[in-house]
């Protein structure tokens, strides 16, 4: 009887700062510090973003280089939301997110990042006039969303996508306002939106939840959809700097 031979097992690579997640429960005293840290982490985003104005985040891959055409849309609606008077946010890396703080940049506008520590691919881009940056990503998240009046969803990867489904379950279960969300990208996109389709028709969404999601290509579709919500339902909010806060302009 002749034996099958063992496939030899490839060793499992680990990022040294996450391996700790996969080994259940620690000690009370490392949870505790675990805590502060995110505490921290917050608390570093708040006063970094407190007066950054209203946002529009524009979520998206970090792989597109400038001669791609995403990239270049992207850039666009940084410029776009330039002349809007608001300010462009995204996750403070290269690709899209460079792109569209590099349009809000070079056009007067207001240009932020909340960036993120990773082994690989992400780094500040240059076109930031200011940024922070997270050890985890749910910190991150809350702070992409907390300052923002609408979101653009370029084509993007697993990341992208967690941001997109994120944002629309906060929508759906009013945990936040019914703020615009553009899908941007009809070709990149469409078996995604073949798939709310078939969600809608099991009834698993209803038709009410993609009510503010549009589904485009073109940058001034999006943006006339942006700032007819923003006309009707955004109202400003001063903000007033402290010193004993250590708040400078």
């Amino acid at each position: 009887m002749s034996s099958i031979p063992h496939k030899k097992q490839e060793p499992q690579l680990i990022h040294p700062k996450h391996h700790v997640y996969l080994e259940g429960p620690k000690s009370r005293g490392y949870e505790l510090a675990f805590a502060w840290r995110v505490f921290k982490q917050f608390i570093k985003g708040f006063r970094t973003l407190h007066f950054v104005g209203p946002c529009i985040t524009v979520f998206g891959s970090a792989r597109f280089g400038e001669e791609h055409l995403y990239y270049q849309q992207a850039r666009e609606f940084g410029k776009r939301i330039a002349q809007m008077g608001l300010t462009t946010l995204t996750g403070g890396g290269p690709g899209i997110m460079e792109a569209a703080n590099r349009g809000a940049f070079e056009n007067g506008g207001q240009s932020f990042g909340c960036n993120i520590v990773l082994p690989f691919e992400q780094k500040e881009n240059p076109y930031l006039h200011r940024s922070v940056t997270f050890e985890h990503f749910f910190v991150r998240k809350v702070l992409l969303v907390k300052y923002s009046y609408a979101f653009v969803i370029m084509p993007g990867g697993f990341g992208t996508m967690d941001e997109l489904f994120e944002t629309l379950t906060l929508v759906q279960t009013k945990t936040i306002t019914r703020f615009p969300v553009i899908l941007f990208g009809k070709e990149y996109y469409q078996s995604l939106m073949d798939v709310f389709a078939k969600m809608q028709l099991d009834g698993t969404i209803s038709s009410e939840d993609l009510d503010l999601l549009l589904f485009t290509d073109d940058v001034e579709e999006a943006m006339a959809h942006i700032q007819r919500y923003i006309r009707s339902n955004y109202q400003v909010k001063p903000r007033r700097r402290l010193w004993w806060l250590f708040e400078k302009r």
